[in-house]
């Protein structure tokens, strides 16, 4: 008897997204939940921080319905709106999060993506929340890199993915059908650039190389910055403690100094010395 070759477990984001208690994943998965969506460590992170909120399976909507990107904007419009905000605003929960793991471990800030994939194999929406930097051991292939790529136009932000519902009817119905052979050609034939400052690289591990490179300038401004800031920070301090220890002087200065209502101005007070 033979045993089929494992594969990925495809399906994996369903089945957190039917469970009815979030809590029973265990930590190396969940981040964290609400009513509406849960939010997990992406298994193979193409960047330091990559998380991924997956919208839960609650009625109105089936499990149809939240297949992917497509499947939920075929869905009433105003149904579909409401998806996409929830998940918004558990992205923003989520960034929150991120940013404040980057000061613990780098002490600055730098941006983060949100955004959906058009075509994905994974069977159930997510949405990608990831530090920008595409900078992983993960990153292998140049269809992921690209799939991320801030600008080839595969990533759909979901800013703009949000405002395609305030476009002219027309657009969204246009848009919408989010063509697959359209995105599969982005994949195929997208250059490997550097999505820092677009210089081409012929392989991934020379892409790979330069992304350190970049960040690694990165952090050496965001330090150069953070030492400029400590510096200003300590000659204020010294001015402020100069300036304390000048205003001192005065103070004993005027305690000697005549002032008005002392009698200075009183001719009899003269005489009485």
């Amino acid at each position: 008897m033979t045993t089929a070759p494992s594969t990925p477990n495809l399906a994996i984001f369903r089945s957190y997204a039917s469970k009815s208690d979030p809590t029973t994943l265990p930590p190396s998965i969940l981040l964290s939940h609400s009513e509406t969506c849960l939010t997990v460590f992406d298994a193979f992170p193409k960047s330091i921080f990559h998380f991924l909120v997956i919208p839960r399976i609650q009625p109105p909507l089936s499990a149809r319905h939240l297949t992917d990107l497509r499947s939920l904007l075929q869905c009433e419009k105003s149904t579909a709106r409401e998806v996409l905000m929830n998940l918004n605003k558990e992205a923003n929960n989520v960034k929150k999060l991120i940013e404040e793991e980057m000061m613990k471990l780098y002490k600055f800030k730098w941006d983060i993506w949100m955004g959906f994939h058009p075509i994905s194999s994974m069977e159930h929406l997510h949405l990608h929340v990831l530090s920008a930097d595409l900078y992983s051991p993960k990153m292998k292939l140049k269809k992921h890199y690209n799939s991320f790529h801030p600008s080839l136009g595969f990533f759909l932000h979901l800013k703009d993915v949000l405002s395609w519902f305030d476009a002219v009817p027309s657009y969204y119905q246009r848009v919408i059908k989010l063509n697959a052979s359209h995105y599969e050609l982005l994949l195929k034939d997208g250059d490997l650039c550097c999505w820092w400052c677009d210089r081409a690289l012929v392989s991934m591990p020379k892409l790979k190389a330069h992304l350190h490179d970049e960040f690694d300038k990165l952090t050496t401004r965001e330090k150069a910055k953070l030492e400029r800031k400590r510096k200003r920070t300590d000659v204020l301090a010294s001015s402020l403690q100069a300036s304390v220890t000048d205003d001192e002087r005065p103070e004993k200065v005027a305690r000697l100094t005549p002032t008005q209502g002392d009698g200075s101005n009183n001719p009899t007070v003269g005489d009485d010395l």
